[in-house]
């Protein structure tokens, strides 16, 4: 998958995604990540982006020419196939596990990350295909939101992590919120392992694990159910 991120700070977006299980997956080009720095594509001599928005207000508007300058770059002056442009904004859906694994399916991300006070709506009703949320909150830009969206759905990526399990299992993507975890020792200030996970027998240990899911589940998330 290629997912392509606009954004005013490339540096920072960069240096989130080229640690651990996503940067490792960038590495083996398994996940083709590539930012681009709206700012290059401003045709103000000062490279500058905003401007002040009609109708009076406190803020800075990022303007609509160097983001579509840059989306034309981005995509060569056509649309992709099987491609989608996303917006992070707090005006968006929520990002949920079923989003994910819709856009996981693409062959193309491209991200819009908006600052101060947003984009000039006319960039929105010209590239955008659909605005996402990472949460009731409000950011100071699109950068983490982008970087959050990247991570979500790259390790849904065949190759990324090392099998369909490590993700079908976990807390949401199975329904329920995942079973608690132990590993060595087997004592920790008088807390032992649960034995049920000390005996090696698999049958046992599947129920003790879908017990206490449905326990954690009820108590922390009952809306899951």
């Amino acid at each position: 998958m290629r997912i392509d991120i606009m954004t005013l700070f490339p540096a920072s977006v960069d240096a989130m995604l080229s640690e651990s299980i996503i940067g490792r997956a960038r590495q083996a080009g398994i996940l083709d990540v590539r930012t681009h720095n709206i700012r290059d594509y401003s045709e103000d001599k000062h490279r500058r982006v905003d401007d002040t928005p009609y109708g009076g207000g406190k803020g800075m508007l990022m303007a609509a020419p160097p983001i579509y300058n840059c989306y034309q770059a981005v995509t060569e002056g056509q649309k992709p196939e099987n491609c989608r442009t996303v917006y992070l904004s707090p005006q968006g859906k929520v990002l949920t596990q079923k989003k994910a694994e819709e856009l996981a399916k693409l062959d193309r991300l491209i991200l819009l990350c908006g600052h101060y006070e947003g984009v000039d709506e006319r960039i929105l009703e010209e590239i955008v295909d659909e605005e996402i949320s990472v949460g009731d909150y409000v950011l100071t830009g699109g950068e983490l939101p982008a970087c959050i969206l990247v991570d979500c759905v790259g390790r849904l990526i065949d190759g990324v992590l090392p099998a369909p399990e490590c993700h079908e299992v976990e807390s949401i993507s199975c329904g329920m919120l995942e079973y608690p975890q132990y590993t060595r020792p087997v004592e920790f200030h008088g807390r032992r392992v649960p034995e049920p996970l000390l005996n090696g027998n698999h049958a046992e240990i599947d129920a003790w694990r879908f017990k206490e899911a449905l326990q954690r589940t009820r108590k922390k998330r009952p809306d899951l159910l």
